[in-house]
């Protein structure tokens, strides 16, 4: 055979690799509304980026007349691309070929990967479609699990790691994406859950399908297990282009910036946005939208722990992470679910040097038996650790109130904020003027001879002595108290002179998270 005879043979031991697991096993994958493994990688990059690798590994099983079967690439795509002109490291199993299931060498081309991103200090991406571990190959399946959760936890805080559930995803393999910073799933198509639908109904008697069990919407919105959700797969890949903008390639960089058409900073309709009063609602996502470049909030976990909001934006183009308390839900106090949410953003930010802006108008921490006995004071302390060990750029601004053990935890001055600031009708107190006012003058009110109307001298009373941000800025808590108008334009100034902040602690393997 001459040179153009191998050439020839390389194109076709290319093109069956390309074909995966063949046309009708393709076409099965279109009608379930779903992609093949190269479809979404060309959609996810920008076009005629893709440099695949190892598409020619295959198993080495002979058991269970494996021997003779062939798996084109293994049932996984690897490689690496471009996202809007910055690299990007990727793998993507391919359900046509054995169902996506992962063997020895299926996990060894993604573990090669993985080590590839890492290198490099760039993004890897991971698309799951699969049936789960290879069982003709054994624990050789199970050991290669193994090695991508290792890497998983080694390259946390490295590089930023994305997962985007695009089919099955059950069992062991459920811990890969559960270990990396984004989760991404498709509604009625992907799922993720340990034990099926079927084992748990003959275990326990429970009966659930398997969108009850661990569709997208069970994990984005009661699980947490999953950050965002999409419609179709196409949004869900239009997702990660999105999120990867607001991120650097790796800790040793800054986020990238965006050019922006600056406007007027001065935003006057703040004031109607806030009510004065502190116990009427409104949605923070509407202050988010003054503060910040226009349309440039992404938010992450929406549906999950409401009564916090958390998400990347941008101010002058420049990346920022933001977490705010939200009025409307649970007047914006804090549980067990959204201190997880925040504490873990806070992290992400922190690993790769993304400043935090944090709007406060908190009531407290959410009281209850349940809120107790679930480990409230664990989970709350998440918050306080997360804040703490942060040494990015932290900013504060309180909008109404900040009570209690919640006000500390959401960085104050006293676990490390460069900058703290309250409008002038905060409240910055140990508790509410109205229970501080019950407990305090609890006899003298109990005596009056109106009640009712004592109490509410005393609630006023309380309100105007200790209830205000001058007590506070007194003792060098707040930094300044600003008009509400310009709060845009403080933040752009304090992000400004924050810019090169470099902040040292004590050396040391890591610190013990309450988890």
């Amino acid at each position: 055979m001459d040179i153009f005879g191998k050439i020839n043979e390389l194109y076709d031991k290319r093109r069956q690799v390309e074909l995966g697991g063949g046309d009708k096993r393709i076409e099965k994958q279109h009608e379930k509304g779903k992609m093949t493994a190269r479809e979404r990688i060309h959609h996810l990059l920008d076009d005629e980026s893709f440099v695949e690798l190892n598409p020619f590994v295959e198993h080495r099983v002979t058991d269970f007349g494996m021997a003779d079967k062939g798996n084109p690439g293994e049932g996984v795509v690897t490689g690496y691309g471009e996202i809007d002109g910055r690299p990007i490291y990727l793998f993507a199993q391919d359900f046509t070929v054995y169902g996506g299931a992962l063997g020895e060498m299926h996990a060894k081309k993604i573990a090669a990967v993985m080590d590839l991103a890492a290198k490099n200090g760039t993004p890897f991406v991971g698309l799951s479609d699969s049936g789960g571990a290879r069982i003709q190959e054994g624990v050789a399946s199970l050991d290669g699990y193994g090695q991508v959760f290792y890497r998983n936890v080694i390259y946390s805080g490295v590089i930023p790691q994305i997962s985007i559930i695009m089919g099955p995803c059950a069992g062991g393999a459920v811990y890969s994406p559960a270990l990396t910073d984004f989760v991404i799933m498709v509604e009625e198509t992907s799922h993720m859950f340990i034990t099926g639908p079927k084992v748990i109904e003959t275990v326990t008697g429970e009966s659930l399908n398997v969108d009850g069990l661990g569709g997208a919407s069970i994990h984005n919105q009661v699980s947490g297990n999953a950050h965002l959700k999409a419609a179709t797969e196409e949004e869900a890949l239009n997702q990660v282009r999105r999120l990867v903008g607001y991120l650097p390639s790796s800790n040793k960089e800054k986020p990238p910036k965006q050019s922006c058409q600056e406007g007027e900073d001065y935003r006057p309709d703040l004031l109607e946005i806030v009510p004065f009063d502190t116990i009427r609602p409104y949605d923070v996502r509407k202050v988010i939208e003054q503060i910040v470049d226009s349309e440039s909030f992404l938010e992450i976990h929406p549906q999950f722990a409401k009564n916090i909001v958390v998400g990347f934006a941008r101010m002058h183009g420049e990346s920022i992470g933001l977490v705010c308390n939200q009025p409307k839900h649970l007047a914006g106090s804090l549980d067990i679910d959204s201190s997880d949410k925040a504490a873990r953003f806070i992290r992400f930010c922190d690993s790769f040097q993304i400043p935090l802006i944090t709007v406060e108008d908190v009531s407290g921490f959410f009281p209850g038996v349940k809120q107790e006995h679930g480990g409230i004071i664990r989970h709350g302390a998440k918050i306080l650790y997360a804040y703490s060990e942060a040494t990015v750029p932290k900013i504060t601004v309180i909008t109404r109130k900040a009570y209690g053990g919640a006000y500390v935890a959401l960085n104050s001055k006293s676990i490390g904020a460069d900058l703290v600031f309250a409008w002038p009708n905060a409240e910055i107190a140990v508790m509410g003027p109205e229970g501080a006012a019950n407990i305090i003058f609890a006899r003298e009110i109990a005596e009056s001879e109106n009640p009712e109307k004592t109490r509410q001298e005393k609630i006023a009373a309380y309100r105007e002595k200790f209830a205000n941000p001058y007590i506070a800025a007194g003792l060098g808590m707040i930094d300044d108290i600003i008009d509400p108008r310009e709060t845009r334009l403080v933040l752009l100034k304090g992000l400004k002179m924050l810019k090169n902040k470099q902040e040292e602690r004590p050396v040391k393997k890591h610190g013990n998270i309450p988890l």
